[in-house]
């Protein structure tokens, strides 16, 4: 038989009535608001797994997207491969998903995607190859990623990967069941209709319509990778422009970090300063989850 002494009735008394104290709406503690990150690498930049998953959970991250490279190049940043995603993914299988990669025109780049889409791989990407974006090869990789109905993230830069974005609309015409997820330097520079294709980083105020803009606007199954310093740029070189192009395309916008940094708060961190960046422009919290998470779990099979 369990004695109450006086001790533990004054301890619980007293517990019971502070609370009954508070303001009800303190008793009602408001659900973190769920992040997912679209855009992380393993080994990027030799950072290795420990500080890539302590990074991650300073960055307040839910769910983290692995991205690896090629069986070469390594994304030009030392990037891991299918297998180091991978193995991240099993070791921490309730925070982390992977796409699936090979060099776009390599003779085994279909079978080795292939291979790790039924491993479990949820996507494909990062491409970032010296390909054509209309070629063959983006051809091939499309017809595999409709197979598999997974997305496809490409890496847009002008005279160095998947080159002629001025001609992606035709792929997005021959595979309308296949959502692409625009990234990088020339995707984000041509949100502007006046862009150089020669600015990597482009200042000044924006001119809608450029051909990002109208990607996003013309074919459903385009979406944009808000992450990296391109990213980041678009957001902050006319804040005027990006509050609209927000409002306009918050259905297609995606969250990303694709930060190196070992630290995942402060200025040193990209994914952090833009999570700040997008708060701050978009006060409206139903539109700011659709780019931390909503908008991903409609095309990636991240788990619930």
């Amino acid at each position: 038989m369990n004695t109450l002494t006086r001790r533990k009735f004054l301890a619980t008394t007293g517990a019971s009535l502070a609370t009954s104290a508070l303001p009800s709406r303190a008793l009602v503690r408001k659900p973190r608001q769920e992040i997912i990150d679209l855009h992380q690498h393993t080994n990027y930049s030799g950072r290795n797994d420990e500080r890539l998953l302590g990074h991650q959970r300073a960055l307040g991250v839910n769910w983290t997207v692995l991205l690896p490279a090629g069986r070469l190049y390594g994304l030009a940043a030392n990037c891991g491969g299918n297998k180091s995603v991978h193995k991240v993914v099993v070791k921490n299988p309730r925070n982390y998903v992977h796409f699936a990669n090979e060099i776009a025109d390599h003779p085994e780049c279909i079978p080795t995607i292939e291979t790790h889409l039924k491993k479990g791989a949820v996507g494909i990407g990062e491409q970032k190859f010296k390909v054509d974006c209309d070629s063959k090869h983006i051809g091939r990789i499309a017809e595999l990623a409709q197979e598999y109905d997974v997305p496809i993230l490409m890496h847009f830069e002008h005279g160095n990967y998947n080159l002629g974005i001025e001609r992606f609309h035709k792929i997005l015409e021959k595979f309308p069941k296949v959502n692409f997820i625009g990234h990088a330097q020339t995707w984000w520079g041509n949100i502007d209709k006046n862009h150089d294709q020669t600015v990597m980083y482009p200042k000044g105020n924006v001119t809608p319509s450029g051909i990002s803009d109208r990607l996003l606007s013309d074919y459903p199954n385009m979406f944009g990778d808000m992450s990296a310093g391109s990213g980041q740029n678009a957001l902050i070189r006319d804040e005027a422009h990006a509050v609209k192009f927000i409002k306009r395309h918050q259905d297609k916008l995606i969250f990303g970090s694709d930060c190196n940094d070992i630290i995942g708060r402060g200025p040193s961190c990209i994914g952090a300063r833009t999570i700040g960046i997008i708060r701050r422009l978009i006060p409206d919290t139903k539109i700011q989850d659709k780019l931390l998470s909503g908008n991903i779990r409609r095309i990636v099979r991240i788990p619930k």
